[in-house]
């Protein structure tokens, strides 16, 4: 009753987010480095790598939907525990990262 949830985050698997994908825009945030996105990235992705995210958290939107991506899911796991804890509301990891998602989804994708 009114009772909020302690974990806001959600853990996607590539085929949850591919069906999510359909009917949603959120914001896909690429927490990788540069030269990780200039191998792969999502088409219509942001990248800010990991490093950078403390000194550009002003410009998210807590309240936006936001699906994190790395390359295993280790990272964005990392970055979606710590927005979860600053009050964003919704948040999405990408569980196995863009890895599994060129593995499983996109095969076209480069893997490194």
């Amino acid at each position: 009753m009114g009772h909020k949830d302690t974990i806001a985050m959600k853990d996607f698997s590539t085929i949850e987010l591919n069906e999510h994908l359909k009917n949603n825009q959120p914001l896909l945030l690429d927490v990788r480095e540069q030269w990780e996105w200039d191998k792969c990235h999502f088409k219509n992705s942001t990248l800010l790598p990991m490093g950078k995210i403390m000194a550009n958290i002003e410009q998210l939107n807590k309240a936006q939907e936001t699906v994190i991506i790395c390359h295993h899911g280790i990272r964005s796991m990392q970055v979606a525990r710590y927005f979860d804890s600053i009050g964003f509301e919704n948040i999405i990891n990408l569980r196995g990262g863009i890895d599994a998602w060129a593995k499983q989804i996109d095969t076209s994708m480069a893997l490194y």
